[in-house]
Parts: structure tokens; C-alpha cells; sequence
């Protein structure tokens, strides 16, 4: 073969038709796809104000919503298992003392008028049960400090809690026998029954300290019961022993009301003094200065036990607080990590199932209970670790259910929605969601019925931007829904109405939602079939071109828009209105090559790349083609990457390259290749094919310059690679399939010219 054969000009010229390269090498061609999915951040969701079982934007009346706000005192819980649970409540009766207790002249206490202690009991135990009995009786009610005299009647509550202290307390501190420790307990309630009515002051007067005491005491009956299996319902004197406990509720300390909670739902209460427990509890959770109350895990344990329960029905609002609670402790990370190591995303989700199969009168109490659910389970999804759990216990299948049964009720759908807006950010997240057969059907529903929440509908969009994204299928099923491209054109239009004054901005909401919506449009543009209907769409162009022509404060919003006509001009078949509407576009991009945003410059650089396929658009680009070759100057390799691609197009046209090459075109791609080639071999391919295409009929100048910078970049010894061998691997991979053949070929091209000149 001769030398002027192998110069032969008939040699194919390079063009950018926007293709990805398949190569064995899949990753390098995925670094500078023409299709691009768009990533954006997640919507920001502003801290509730207050802890309470319904937020501030709460759709629920309030008049029509439980109360976050109530007060409670012994006089509201009920004699235990005095009556049912459930029926007509009546108010409680204002407590009349049925024992008279004499006071001396000093306010103190007569000791004549005090119930006396049970006497000795005739048949002592044997062992150890007898000895203890007869220690306690030496060494526990003999050295109870006599009530003495004062004025202040603080003080004189304050000796009522440190005998009740004093009998629990050291009772159990010597171990003694159970049926003992019960019989002399049953004592101290009628004692402090008559003492407490004639007491007006409950609790100011009480100390930490004394506080800490009764806190060990009622711990210590707590493990008491439980060593010898009494807890629940299954002793005789556990309706005393509730008396007290409820007393002590006025003493008006949250670390006492906690601990006498556990030790109340223990012992099995139910009906009122449930619900009313429930609310002690809630009542302590809403602030968050006690949220290292609940550090010990005990009351958190007992609460997910009542969960567990399967007459869930019959505990409907005593179930509501339980979880209020959960949720609002749920917000501190330290005890979502600990509820999390519970199984509580488990917990949550079956009690979720239980709520959905009921209606009728049930369906208002299972809302609001699924409302403090779904908002558990968000403050949980913030937590790394949650995620395991929600992938294991098939979470995402329920929630959508929840969606669909619940698609009325908007709190449900807002905290749901929050849910997976936060966990669709995660690759293994979002695949599970996009197997939820009815996920992107019940998202477009929502979106449909909801359209004006823009809440809500900003969520739904950017979960849907990560589905499409991440998955096919997701792809697929939204284009399939019947009317799912119809519905994202309508908000499309609804949140893209022009404001009133042509200098007016868009609310930064309404920004928001068109920039998750256009992301949307875009990833859904890489499906083939999605992409060429979607370019031969006449609305959704015009929108997009709309987005163009006007003034925002949202870069990201023009940037979306602009990737998106880059999507849909990869498709340029007859039915293409981008295609159609080129000259229009081109006018816009130009604009766009003016901005201050590199980000904006390369999104519209990236267009003309498509779009310079076209002879008419080619020949408008030239007319301004110093915007172009300037780019080239960019220290940015992404931008001359694309600049490059919309030269390649250009020189394809004979009448072009002169003009280019008179523009310093050839001087500024060797600067380019010089330094960018070692660090970006995918760029330093696309300067050699402009070369290639610029020197096709006519003398390039600093070809001496260019040869030397070829012969180093083609020798692989004389490289200096990464250290990494990832990174080398991938780096070596773009030098041998992407630089190495086009190199080659336009270094044999100058050294040929140069033995023929």
C-alpha cells in the first residue's frame, strides 16, 4: 500500500451522534453519557415547633383530633377493677375522706387515730421467710420516724413520701417475704389515705432526693413481683398496691410518674386507667428535656409489649398515646437507635396491618394511630441503620398499601410520602420500592387527586426522580399507567403559571416542585419508547421551552430543563417537535452560553451536541461560532469535552473547517489535549477526532507540537499511572479503547505528511 494511500482523503469523517460506546469497558463510556439521569437534593422538612400527637400543618380539625394537651391526677384513675373498662364514664367524685384523721395543735398527727400495724402473724414461716418477717418487724416499722410537727404543710407531705419511702424502701432491702411485704404495704395505703386528704399540697414539697427514694422503692416492688411471678393480675392485693401507685402520681415528678408507669402497666391495668397511663406518658414525652428518662429502655420495653397485644381494638386510645409517645421519643437519635435495636419498625408495621383491616367506627381511631405510625417510622428512616430493617420486614410493600387504603387522609400520605423521599435516596431502597407492584400506580393517584399539596407533591416527584432514575421498570410502568404523562403535564402547567408581573419570580415552592418534576421528565427520557414519545410531545416541549423564556431564581431549575431538551434531542425522528423546533431552541441556548453558570454553559453545550447533527443548526452555530471555540479555554474537562463534541459536527462540513481553523480552533485543542490528556483519556479521544476532522483538507498549524505530545501519550511505559489499581484499571481501560486507536491513527497522518512535504 502506498503512502498517498494511506493518506486518502476518502477516510470517514469523525461525528458526534450522542451514541454511547459499547465497549467492553462499560464503565468508561458511562462517565459521558448523552442520556444522563439527573440527581437534585432531597426536600427539606423543617423540625416540628412542638411535641404533640398532630403537627402544626395537621389536615385533622381540631376539634375532631384527640387532645395533645391534658392534665392528669390520681383522682382521674378509677378504683382498680371497680367496674368495666369500657362503657359510660362518669366524672370522678371529689374525694371525701371515709377515716378521720385527728391533727394536733400544730398541724401534726395524732398517732392515736393512725391505723395500727397487723400483729404478729400466729403460724410464722420457717426459714428464712419467719426470720425475715420478725427482722422487719424489729427493724422496719420500730424505726419509723414519728411524724413531726410543721407548719408548712410541704413539709408535712414531704414525711408522708419518706414513710411511704421507708416502708417500701427498706422492706425490700432486707429481702423479706412477699406476703409480708404485701400485708405491711396494705397497711401504709390506709395510712396515706387518710393522710392525703387532709394534705391540699402534693409534690412541690418533695425533694430530689426523696424522689430517687420512692423511684428504688417502686423499682424494687416492680422486681420483687416479677422474681416470683406475681406481676399481671395474679395476687390478692394488687388493687392496694395500685391505690398507692396512683396517689404517688401527685406528687408531680416525671422520673416518679415513669417508673410508677412501668410498674402500672405491669400489673395488667386496663379500660381508664390504661388510657390514662398512656397519657402520663405521652404527657412526659412531649418534653424533650426527659428524653434521658427514658434511656433505660425499661418503660420503652412495656410500651412495645402493649403493641404486641391483639385486642389492639379494645385499647384504641390508649394504643393512640402509646405510639404518640414512640413517635416524639423516636426524634431523638440516641432513643431511635434504641428502639431500633427493639424490632420496632417490625412492631410498627404489624400493628399497621391489624389497623387496615378494620372500618367502620374503628377507621377514625386507626387514622390517627396510623398517623403517629407512619410518623414514627420517618423520624426512624433517618437513622443509617434503619435499613437493613425496612429492607428485611418488607416495608415498602406495607406503606404503599397504607397509601392506597389511606389516600384521603393527607397526614398519612405526607408522612409516608416523607418516608420514602428519605430511603429512596439509597440504591437498595429504591429498587425494593420499584418492585412494589403499585407503588408508581398509587404515586400518580396521589399526585392527580392531591395536585395543589405541594407538600406532598414535591415528595412523590422526587421519589419518583429516584425510581426512574435507578430502575427500568420504574421507567416503564409510569409511561404504561393509563394517564400517568398526562397527570405530570398538568402540574407541569399548574405550577408553571406565569406570575402576574413579567418581573415577578415563581414562589421558591412552586420552583421546587417543577424542579423535581422536570428531573422526573428527564430520567423518564432515557427509556427508548418514553424518550422518543416524550420528544414528539408538542406540551411537554412547549413547557420546558416556557421554563426557558423565563426569569427565575432557581439555577437548578433551568439547568433540569436544559438536560431534559438534552435528553429528548437524542431522539431526532421525524415525529421529534424538538427537532422540529430547533431554530427556536438554538435561540434560546445561545442566550444560555452567556450565563455566569458554567453549570447552565454546559447543559446548553451538551444540547447544540445533539442538535449540530442538524445542517441548519450547524450552520446557525458558526454564525456564532466564537461561543464555541471560546469554551475551549474552560478549565473545566466536562465543558471543552462537549465543546469538542459540538466541533466534531461542525468540521464534519468542508465549508467549516477553514473558518475554524482561521479561528485558532487547532492551537487551543492541543492545549487541551496537553492538559487534560493524562488526567481524562475519554477527552484527550474527542481532541483528536476535532483534529482529525479540522485537518481533513487543509495544513494544520504546531503539527510538530502536536506529534510530540502524541508520541508521549501513545507510549504506555513512559506514562505515569495511579496508584490505586481501580483506579489504574479504569484509567488504562480509557487509554486503550477510547485514545489509543484515534492517537494512532492521527499521529500515522502527520508523520505520513511529514516524510511526503
Amino acid at each position: 500500500m502506498s503512502l498517498m494511500e494511506l493518506q486518502d482523503k476518502s477516510e470517514r469523517v469523525y461525528m458526534s451522534t450522542g451514541l454511547r460506546r459499547q465497549t467492553s469497558a462499560e464503565i468508561v463510556s458511562e462517565a459521558r453519557r448523552s442520556l444522563r439521569t439527573l440527581a437534585t437534593q432531597r426536600p427539606f422538612t423543617p423540625q416540628e415547633k412542638h411535641r404533640q400527637l398532630f403537627g402544626e400543618s395537621s389536615s385533622r380539625a381540631l376539634d375532631g383530633r384527640p387532645p395533645s394537651a391534658f392534665s392528669l391526677h390520681a383522682r382521674h384513675f378509677e378504683a382498680p377493677d371497680s367496674r368495666p373498662g369500657s362503657g359510660t364514664r362518669l366524672s370522678p367524685l371529689e374525694h371525701k375522706p371515709g377515716l378521720s384523721v385527728s391533727l394536733d395543735e400544730d398541724g401534726g398527727v395524732d398517732e392515736a387515730t393512725l391505723p395500727k400495724p397487723p400483729a404478729e402473724r400466729g403460724n410464722a414461716r420457717i426459714g428464712s421467710g419467719g426470720s425475715r418477717a420478725k427482722l422487719l418487724r424489729t427493724a422496719s416499722i420500730n424505726r419509723l420516724p414519728p411524724m413531726r410537727p410543721n407548719s408548712k404543710s410541704k413539709k408535712r407531705t414531704k414525711t408522708v413520701m419518706t414513710m411511704l419511702q421507708l416502708i417500701l424502701c427498706e422492706t425490700f432491702s432486707l429481702k423479706c417475704d412477699l406476703d409480708t411485704v404485701i400485708c405491711f404495704v396494705h397497711w401504709n395505703i390506709q395510712y396515706t389515705d387518710q393522710v392525703f386528704s387532709k394534705t391540699t399540697l402534693i409534690g412541690d414539697a418533695v425533694s430530689d432526693e426523696t424522689v430517687g427514694e420512692l423511684c428504688n422503692a417502686c423499682n424494687g416492688l416492680h422486681d420483687a413481683l416479677a422474681e416470683k411471678g406475681m406481676l399481671g393480675r395474679q395476687f390478692k392485693k394488687r388493687s392496694a398496691i395500685l391505690r398507692t401507685l396512683f396517689r404517688l402520681i401527685d406528687v408531680g415528678s416525671d422520673q416518679l410518674n415513669l417508673t410508677l408507669a412501668k410498674l402500672i402497666l405491669a400489673l395488667n391495668v386496663s379500660g381508664n386507667n390504661l388510657l390514662n397511663i398512656c397519657k402520663l406518658i405521652f404527657k412526659i414525652s412531649r418534653n424533650a428535656s426527659n428524653d434521658a428518662l427514658f434511656l433505660n429502655g425499661c418503660i420503652l420495653d412495656s410500651l412495645l409489649s402493649l403493641l404486641h397485644c391483639e385486642d389492639v381494638w379494645s385499647k384504641g386510645e390508649a394504643v393512640l398515646y402509646c405510639v404518640g409517645s414512640l413517635k416524639l421519643l423516636s426524634g431523638n437519635s440516641a432513643l431511635s437507635r434504641m428502639l431500633l435495636s427493639k424490632g420496632f419498625i417490625g412492631v410498627l408495621l404489624q400493628l399497621s396491618k391489624r389497623m387496615m383491616h378494620e372500618g367502620g367506627g374503628q377507621r377514625i381511631i386507626a387514622g390517627h394511630i396510623l398517623v403517629q405510625v407512619t410518623a414514627a417510622l420517618r423520624n426512624i428512616a433517618d437513622q443509617s441503620e434503619s435499613r437493613p430493617s425496612f429492607l428485611s420486614s418488607k416495608a415498602f410493600s406495607t406503606l404503599c398499601l397504607i397509601l392506597e387504603n389511606h389516600r384521603k387522609d393527607l397526614d398519612i400520605c405526607i408522612n409516608v410520602a416523607r418516608i420514602f423521599s428519605k430511603l429512596s435516596t439509597y440504591t437498595e431502597c429504591c429498587h425494593a420500592l420499584a418492585e412494589s407492584p403499585r407503588c408508581c400506580s398509587v404515586f400518580l393517584d396521589l399526585l392527580s387527586k392531591h395536585s395543589r399539596k405541594q407538600d406532598l407533591v414535591v415528595r412523590l416527584l422526587f421519589t419518583l426522580g429516584n425510581l426512574t432514575a435507578k430502575s427500568t421498570e420504574a421507567r416503564e410502568r409510569v409511561y404504561e399507567e393509563e394517564g400517568g404523562i398526562d397527570v405530570l403535564l398538568d402540574l407541569f402547567q399548574v405550577y408553571q403559571e406565569t406570575p402576574s408581573s413579567p418581573k415577578q419570580c415563581r414562589a421558591p415552592e412552586s420552583e421546587d416542585v417543577l424542579v423535581k418534576l422536570i428531573r422526573l421528565l428527564a430520567n423518564l427520557a432515557i427509556h427508548p419508547t418514553v424518550g422518543t414519545a416524550l420528544a414528539a410531545n408538542t406540551l411537554c416541549v412547549q413547557l420546558l421551552l416556557e421554563v426557558l423564556g423565563t426569569k427565575h431564581t432557581s439555577e437548578e431549575l433551568v439547568i433540569n430543563a436544559v438536560a431534559t431538551i438534552n435528553n429528548l434531542s437524542f431522539y431526532q425522528g421525524e415525529s421529534s417537535v424538538v427537532h422540529s423546533q430547533h431554530t427556536h431552541i438554538s435561540q434560546l441556548l445561545l442566550k444560555l452560553l452567556l450565563s455566569s453558570s458554567m453549570d447552565v454553559v454546559l447543559e446548553a453545550t451538551r444540547v447544540f451536541g445533539n442538535l449540530s447533527q442538524i445542517k441548519d443548526v450547524r450552520h446557525f452555530i458558526m454564525q456564532h461560532k466564537g461561543y464555541v471555540v471560546t469554551l475551549l479555554d474552560s478549565k473545566t474537562p466536562d465543558v471543552c469535552f462537549s465543546a469538542c463534541g459540538v466541533l466534531i459536527n461542525l468540521s464534519a462540513d468542508p465549508e467549516n473547517r477553514a473558518m475554524l481553523r482561521a479561528t485558532g480552533t487547532v492551537q487551543k485543542l492541543i492545549d487541551c489535549l496537553r492538559d487534560f490528556g493524562p488526567q481524562d483519556w475519554h477527552l484527550a479521544a474527542v481532541v483528536c477526532q476535532t483534529l482529525w476532522n479540522c485537518s481533513l483538507d487543509g495544513e494544520l498549524q504546531h503539527t510538530q507540537e502536536l506529534l510530540e505530545i502524541l508520541r508521549f501519550y501513545t507510549d504506555r511505559g513512559a506514562l505515569h499511572w495511579p496508584s490505586d489499581e481501580g483506579v489504574r484499571q479504569v484509567q488504562e481501560a480509557c487509554w486503550e479503547l477510547l485514545f489509543l486507536p484515534v492517537a494512532e491513527r492521527l499521529r500515522r497522518r502527520f508523520y505520513i505528511e511529514d516524510i511526503i512535504t
